[in-house]
């Protein structure tokens, strides 16, 4: 029911002729690899270096203050969820004092 299909190579048809050449030489000439095109170099002025300078500093200094307002938002998040669970504790143990 379902079974492949393998296509079969057609046999040609009409006039088959032969495409080797006895006139050309049998060693093929050898060609060289092509060259990767000359790009220009970089040169960087005193103006650009300084800025890319400023651009990498306000970058840390941009990553840097996320990562701490993050750690101290779990700081924050830990810190009172501990005095929640003070809280909640004395209150149990207090009801099962009176």
């Amino acid at each position: 029911m379902l079974r492949p299909r393998i296509p079969t190579n057609p046999l040609p048809t009409g006039i088959v002729t032969d495409t080797a050449r006895n006139d050309l030489p049998a060693v093929a000439h050898q060609t060289t690899a092509p060259t990767a095109p000359v790009r220009p170099t970089v040169q960087l002025t005193p103006g650009a270096v300084v800025a890319v300078i400023g651009g990498g500093t306000a970058v840390v200094l941009v990553v840097g203050a996320v990562l701490v307002s993050m750690l101290l938002a779990v700081a924050v998040t830990a810190a009172s969820l501990a005095i929640s669970a003070l809280v909640i504790r004395s209150l149990v143990a207090s009801q099962n004092h009176r």
